[in-house]
């Protein structure tokens, strides 16, 4: 028992000294029968002799007198390894063992190493800005609700106000965007881009006036909706870098040129993207759908768009999160094979 709590005691991969100097029983075994030999065969030899005289006689008497007490001694030392390695691996065990009661106390203890504190840390920037994503779609569906509400209470005194006799009678049908004033460039791209943070006072602005129209409302929903999707996938579109592609290239696409010719509008290298997209648009109906509703959303309103814009306008409207989603489904669906 003394000498296993000694072993215990002692370093990992050292020896006690005391047990250095000692010799083990089977060391005495080996050295008595080494001795046993030595005294029986030589005994033997210079006593009666060998059979075979002259040189080769003097080797075999070494041989007979020598080799079983190397023999004997190989064995031991053998054996004697054979010890070595098994307390050892006991030493290591213990040692292995300690570490993992060191590991459980340090957890149970609540003690993190600086490369858990950073990974949570990370994990904590990726939630936030989760939230700050989520808390931004929110936000743009109730400035639609709130302006569906506007919309609504505008109306109801306008009917009970009676019609004042210069004012021109509206003819039947008329319907209620017809007489707002058109949506400037500047809006348009600025609402495609949507609110950069819940303090983006301008940015609501803009897209408040772009909900008015019917047409980018059609296409600020369905933005909203694929951009949604994608998020689900970890995919974010302040994350991509696309090669714009230049305003001539845009036009020729607002002409209705298709193909090759303008495959520089598929601008998103970013294999991830692509592969995670592709793969959502052929296991997921609702997710197709929804590319293909709002990729021909937006041809048609690149088509009005471009025929009033400048080549900065339309450089601008390309860099925007509407037109990068463009650029990843577009080429995703084969729009610039």
């Amino acid at each position: 028992m003394a000498d296993s709590n000694d072993s215990r005691s002692a370093p990992l991969g050292m020896y006690d000294q005391g047990e250095k100097r000692r010799m083990s029983g089977i060391e005495i075994a080996a050295l008595a029968a080494s001795l046993f030999w030595l005294v029986l065969s030589g005994g033997y030899v210079f006593t009666l002799g060998t059979a075979v005289p002259g040189g080769l006689g003097f080797v075999l008497a070494v041989m007979v007198v020598f080799l079983p007490v190397a023999m004997i001694w190989v064995a031991a030392l053998t054996a004697r390894a054979s010890r070595v390695m098994r307390e050892e691996s006991q030493r290591l065990q213990t040692a292995i063992e300690a570490i993992r009661k060191s590991y459980l106390t340090q957890a149970q203890t609540g003690r993190n190493d600086p490369s858990a504190s950073t990974l949570a840390r990370k994990l904590d920037e990726i939630a936030a800005a989760q939230r700050k994503i989520e808390t931004t779609l929110a936000m743009l569906g109730s400035t639609r609700a709130a302006q569906a509400a506007l919309e609504a209470q505008g109306a109801a005194p306008a009917a009970a106000q009676p019609q004042a006799e210069d004012q021109p009678a509206l003819s039947l049908g008329t319907p209620a965007e017809a007489l707002e004033p058109p949506l400037g460039n500047a809006d348009f791209i600025r609402a495609l881009n949507f609110p950069d943070t819940a303090e983006d006072l301008e940015g609501f602005a803009a897209l408040r006036r772009a909900l008015k129209d019917r047409p980018a409302a059609q296409l600020i929903q369905a933005s909203q909706d694929v951009l949604t999707l994608l998020s689900q996938e970890g995919i974010y579109m302040d994350d991509l870098q696309p090669d714009l592609a230049r305003p001539e290239v845009w036009r020729e696409f607002a002409k209705g040129t298709r193909g090759r010719a303008v495959a520089a509008l598929g601008g998103v290298r970013d294999r991830s993207s692509l592969a995670l997209s592709s793969g959502r648009m052929k296991q997921d109906a609702i997710f197709r759908d929804a590319v293909h509703h709002f990729l021909r959303l937006y041809d048609r309103a690149f088509v009005r768009f471009a025929e009033h814009a400048s080549d900065t306008e339309i450089a601008e409207l390309s860099n925007t999160r509407t037109a990068r989603a463009f650029m990843l489904l577009g080429r995703v669906a084969g729009a610039f094979d």
